[in-house]
């Protein structure tokens, strides 16, 4: 089942999908595209919200002007991009934000640069919630990490998500590229947050792995492996 565990397609919750109109289209794109299976993934910053459940609540909100419209919600799943912040791990109520009926939960790494603190907090959120973490779009930091820095990454137990995007480009795509080869666990995601710039693109991975759909197989997979 084509998954997409990272996308901004709930309206007026985020940056990213503006109104009901714009997740429409999304959505009907998404599917045009392949896409059986998609996890809503709207940002999540503690220091913007007044709690774990206010936020859970303009989530619900969001959906819910989804429902009633011509779009197919058939295994639209609910979830959140969390940022990585000093003291996240102790945040009240933050394993409420895992992907709903799973084990599964999808980090960010600020654009700050790295620092010792971050793998503490995935390790203690993994550890005291008994949740798997998964990193966002790690290849968008090979210019932000050093090799050091992201070699400390990639020793943690987690998975990492990567972008279509990464395949579209030299750089990103080498890395990510390099990702699968070592065998690290690892999944994919539109990221989409728009129908122009940043629209759902999963004709661009369908496209890379035409010839290894085992690849694309293997990201579906971890998805079931996951379920509670």
């Amino acid at each position: 089942m084509l998954t997409d565990y990272h996308c901004h397609i709930l309206p007026g919750i985020d940056d990213g999908s503006e109104n009901t109109e714009m997740s429409v289209k999304m959505l009907g794109l998404q599917r045009q595209q392949g896409v059986e299976r998609i996890i809503a993934t709207p940002h999540f910053y503690a220091h913007r919200e007044k709690s774990v459940d206010n936020f859970l609540k303009k989530r619900d909100n969001s959906y819910k002007k989804l429902i009633g419209s011509e779009v197919d919600l058939t295994n639209v799943f609910l979830g959140a991009e969390i940022s990585i912040e000093k003291g996240i791990s102790e945040l009240d109520g933050i394993e409420k934000l895992a992907v709903e009926g799973t084990d599964l939960i999808l980090l960010e790494f600020p654009y700050t640069g790295f620092k010792d603190w971050m793998p503490e907090e995935v390790h203690n959120i993994a550890c005291e919630f008994r949740l798997v973490p998964i990193i966002a779009h790690l290849h968008r930091y090979v210019s932000i990490f050093s090799k050091e820095e992201m070699e400390a990454v990639l020793r943690m137990k987690a998975i990492f998500q990567i972008n279509n995007e990464a395949f579209a480009g030299f750089r990103e795509k080498k890395f990510a590229a390099k990702l699968i080869k070592n065998g690290v666990r690892y999944v994919f995601g539109s990221d989409c947050h728009n129908i122009a710039v940043r629209s759902p693109n999963f004709d661009i991975l369908k496209k890379e792995f035409r010839k290894k759909p085992e690849i694309i197989e293997a990201s579906d997979n971890i998805y079931e492996k996951h379920i509670l």
